[in-house]
């Protein structure tokens, strides 16, 4: 049974007698319950501590503990934001850009109502928690610099008027999903979205002093690969999970999503091997990231020979997208959020057009969509994304830079946010 009530009526004629068959009604299944929990705190793990050891290792020892603050309050922050009113403006009836209030505070909500064979209480979470997630991969292309006072700021705009108009047009009903677009677990929603506006900030916020200069480098590359260790074991989560059931399709999302990390890891490896001559550890975490972000979108559609191509696709247009399109771009987003996410979430989404084909070992396309019409139509949901979200980013860092100031001053960016901002140090 597929989410949401079924309705089938036949009327079939015996001996002259109407027979009506009913609806059948949805019931608990104990074992989706289960699973659907699972996924839902692996997603959670993936933010809590996933991006904040990843994120805090690439930055430089003086600032680790600002972007840990700054990852939790945000978790706080949206989930709190998700249960008033998120949910409610991402998944209730609407219109074709956003829902309603009918379920404002979780209203007419109950412990008995379902989204399909599970409660509706876990994909109040498990949706919550991919909204958490997005909004925490935005602060990677900002950090260092960046008040902790616009990030609240920040957060509570943007994820009221990108993320969730976005959630609702992808996966809430919204013109999109009318349109046809396939976005299986977020590459539009979650990682395009995400990078676009975090290189919006990245520009508004300026490089950060001395940069070009003096030597930044990641302070701790151990920690960068806990964190990506953590973040790939959370996505089976994110990937699977995005089923809404222990099904078949969480299966084949759940294979696709080794298959894609193990490709890019290989051809991000091999490819800095070629031009930089050393294999890097902080590639290898970079590669695996890149995949995981490129099969997001195609997970639960494509076969597992697509998700390995994509993956082996992804690696390479990652690395070209934090060495050379970085550089070209001439901005300072410090994690290449835009680089990964965004590059990678572009290509995954356009490649999910391509994979889902039946010719290629997809589960294929709906009825009289080919695969150009289908490419097409990803194409239009980018675009439609990357212009949302970069407007609403572009309002969001401007209201808070003028309530708030956007960054710090050189004195107390030279000390570190850990000290200035906080009055906390990682390390004695």
């Amino acid at each position: 049974m597929s989410k949401g009530f079924q309705y089938l009526f036949l009327l079939i004629s015996m001996g002259g007698f109407p027979i009506t068959v009913f609806a059948a009604e949805e019931t608990l299944d104990k074992a989706d319950n289960a699973f659907m929990m699972i996924a839902t705190a692996l997603v959670i793990f993936m933010i809590l501590p996933g991006i904040a050891l990843f994120y805090g290792g690439l930055l430089r020892s003086k600032n680790v503990l600002s972007l840990m603050a700054q990852t939790a309050v945000i978790f706080a922050l949206v989930s709190v934001i998700w249960i008033v009113y998120g949910y409610s403006l991402a998944f209730s009836e609407g219109n074709d850009f956003i829902g309603g209030f009918s379920q404002i505070m979780l209203k007419n909500i109950t412990v008995d109502s379902l989204s399909g064979p599970i409660p509706q209480f876990i994909h109040v979470v498990f949706q919550g928690a991919f909204a958490c997630l997005t909004v925490a991969l935005v602060i990677g292309a900002l950090g260092e610099r960046i008040k902790f006072s616009a990030i609240l700021i920040f957060t509570v705009i943007w994820t009221t008027f990108a993320y969730l108009p976005m959630a609702h047009m992808v996966w809430g009903g919204g013109i999109l999903s009318q349109d046809g677009a396939l976005d299986f677990a977020g590459g539009t929603v979650v990682h395009i979205n995400a990078a676009v506006a975090g290189l919006v900030g990245a520009y508004l916020l300026g490089h950060r002093t001395g940069l070009g200069k003096e030597a930044i480098k990641p302070h701790n590359l151990p920690m960068v690969f806990m964190g990506t260790s953590i973040l790939f074991i959370g996505w089976f989560g994110f990937n699977a999970g995005s089923a809404g059931s222990a099904n078949s399709i969480a299966a084949l999302a759940f294979v696709n999503t080794i298959a894609a990390a193990a490709g890019a890891i290989l051809s991000w490896t091999l490819a800095e091997w070629i031009f930089r001559e050393k294999p890097s550890l902080l590639g290898a975490c970079s590669g695996c990231l890149a995949g995981l972000v490129g099969v997001t979108p195609a997970a639960g559609t494509v076969g597992v020979g697509g998700a390995l191509i994509i993956g082996l696709l992804s690696g390479l247009a990652g690395l070209w997208g934090v060495v050379i399109l970085k550089r070209r771009l001439k901005v300072d987003d410090v994690c290449d959020v835009f680089g990964v996410h965004g590059v990678c979430g572009i290509l995954g989404c356009l490649l999910t057009g391509v994979f889902t084909s039946t010719a290629l070992g997809g589960s294929g396309y709906a009825e009289g969509i080919t695969m150009m019409k289908q490419v097409g139509i990803q194409a239009i949901s980018i675009l439609v994304c990357v212009v949302w979200t970069a407007i609403v980013a572009y309002i969001a860092f401007k209201i808070a830079e003028k309530t708030s100031g956007l960054r710090i001053n050189v004195e107390k960016e030279r000390e570190g946010l850990d000290i200035t901002s906080h009055g906390e140090s990682a390390y004695n």
